[in-house]
């Protein structure tokens, strides 16, 4: 037993990472994880200089030693209402995932095999997968069954996954499953303690982690997790139950795995910079994904086709807002070790001639703390427009860079004062590591070490946090944390009963058009919702 925990040890110390390559076989790693269930969407090559945080390298290089900081626990916001809404709100599901025997501790001394299942096999789905196998030199790990609602979309998700890891993905045919309950047939592969990857939109992310609570499996799954008040609260219960069993989840908010960002939050936690009094976020290019959606085609059905141009839909994505600012108000929030009580914002739709989904073109959102401070996140996806993608921290002494590029894009930096000049510079980065393989080198340690890991209530905090946001430039009011995450509206309830057959959560009027925001004049919800 000596000799394999030494072995493995060893095997830490040494590993390294592969070159990835694209669901369509172009070198590259989902980036900024854009795609879900439907096919990886990658922008024309026309637009690649301007936007290169769409495609995340992996080098090959060796991985830095685990940071400790990110066993720091997720901060906590003050005691309100919300907290007294949870502690008095009914405990349903979280009985129903708690029914059965306790899980017992598997994996131990990283000496067994680890297998995997994918459910949602579009672009983000096949990156996770193959961050997941890559992680191969802590221990054995497989990939043995998948589950979508599009057929093609797994296959070409495996063709990729089989070709560059031959050994390690083991699915025949009668593992490859296909519909709405697909989950489910895929989750039953498993035994408890192996790995379900949820990458679907988001509306079924509260499904399938029950039934992955139930079966005992340990969980990760991909950001935003929610978009509305009613799957937020369900989700954060689902969060404890998940704890009371000992599972381990990750989210798929890897900023806050990049070693960059970890020094910096520690240097800033030190006061490098001094108060945080400001941070701006900016995620500004042209349309991406499936933001912008003409009318439905009638073919396939118009709920497939709503799951094909999930960022088009609040019910599926939560927008093109949620599930591509999340990043940077994520990782500026966690700088300052606290989430926003209240949110402002402003935006507007231009140059939108038939296109029928509920975006805004731009958005500016003034996030305020308790203690007075600001975040503002702005985002805009119009062609021509300036390419601005990056976040800053101000402080009463000093500076940050926070993203250089992208997401999460290196080199971090302090500076002396407000401006980033060279001779005012205190620090910068030198690590390089990929967070992408950071977050699922992190989650299976835990695994096979068996050490508390649960980022659950924290990616939904994220998630509530960049909705407030979004709701607030679509209502033109003020919203607060607690008015969002105990509001009753409910994008697409009755998720977990979906088959091909259902209707759409969205329904279009006569004319193929879609309710979208109309701020100052439906000021209660994001968009008109019939009595």
């Amino acid at each position: 037993m000596l000799r394999g925990i030494l072995l493995q040890e060893l095997c830490f110390r040494a590993r390294r990472i592969g070159n990835g390559q694209n669901a369509d076989g172009r070198r590259g790693v989902r980036g900024s994880r854009d795609g879900a269930f439907p096919p990886l969407y990658l922008p024309p090559p026309r637009i690649w200089p301007t936007f290169p945080g769409y495609f995340f390298r992996i080098d090959r290089q060796r991985l830095s030693r685990r940071n400790a900081a990110m066993n720091t626990p997720t901060p906590q916001r003050r005691p309100h209402s919300r907290r007294e809404f949870l502690k008095t709100s009914g405990t349903a599901i979280a009985a129903s995932a708690l029914a059965g025997v306790a899980i017992p501790h598997v994996h131990a001394a990283g000496s067994s095999l680890i297998q995997t299942a994918l459910v949602g096999c579009g672009g983000r789905g096949t990156g996770a997968a193959r961050d997941a196998l890559q992680t191969s030199k802590l221990g054995p790990i497989k990939l043995v069954a998948m589950a979508d609602v599009f057929e093609n979309r797994l296959k070409g998700s495996h063709d990729v996954l089989k070709g560059q890891f031959a050994s390690q993905v083991d699915v025949p045919d009668d593992r490859k499953h296909i519909g709405f309950d697909a989950y489910q047939r895929a989750m039953d592969q498993l035994k408890p303690g192996d790995i379900v990857i949820l990458t679907t939109p988001l509306a079924f992310r509260w499904v399938q982690f029950t039934y992955a609570i139930q079966k005992g499996l340990n969980v990760f799954m991909e950001k935003p997790l929610t978009a509305d008040g009613p799957t937020s609260r369900r989700m954060l219960k689902l969060s404890d139950a998940a704890s009371a069993k000992n599972l381990k989840v990750g989210v798929g908010l890897m900023s806050r795995h990049s070693r960059a960002l970890q020094e910096l939050h520690k240097r800033i936690q030190d006061g490098e910079i001094g108060d945080i009094i400001n941070m701006r976020g900016y995620r500004m290019h042209g349309p991406l994904g499936s933001a912008f959606s003409d009318k439905w085609p009638r073919n396939p059905t118009e709920l497939l086709w709503q799951i094909q141009r999930f960022h088009s839909f609040l019910w599926a994505s939560g927008g093109f807002y949620s599930d591509f600012y999340i990043h940077h108000i994520d990782h500026l929030c966690w700088m300052k070790n606290a989430w926003p009580v209240k949110a402002q914002g402003i935006g507007g739709r231009h140059y939108r001639d038939n296109k029928v989904d509920q975006n805004f073109d731009s958005y500016s959102v003034e996030y305020t703390f308790a203690d007075g401070s600001k975040l503002y996140m702005d985002g805009r996806c119009i062609v021509g427009c300036n390419s601005i993608y990056s976040s800053y921290a101000h402080g009463s002494k000093g500076l940050a860079i926070v993203s250089k590029a992208n997401d999460c894009g290196t080199p971090s930096s302090t500076y002396k004062g407000q401006n980033p000049d060279r001779a005012n510079q205190i620090w910068t980065s030198t690590d390089t590591s990929n967070p992408y393989a950071n977050e699922w080198e992190d989650l299976i340690t835990a695994i096979r070490n068996d050490t508390p890991y649960n980022e659950a209530k924290r990616g939904v905090e994220a998630s509530v946090v960049t909705s407030m946001g979004r709701m607030s430039a679509h209502t033109g009011q003020e919203i607060t944390y607690d008015e969002f995450i105990n509001s009753e509206h409910e994008y697409a309830p009755g998720a977990d009963k979906f088959t091909n057959d259902s209707p759409a959560p969205l329904q279009a009027d006569k004319d193929g058009i879609y309710p979208i925001p109309m701020p100052g004049i439906c000021k209660k919800t994001e968009f008109p919702v019939k009595a």
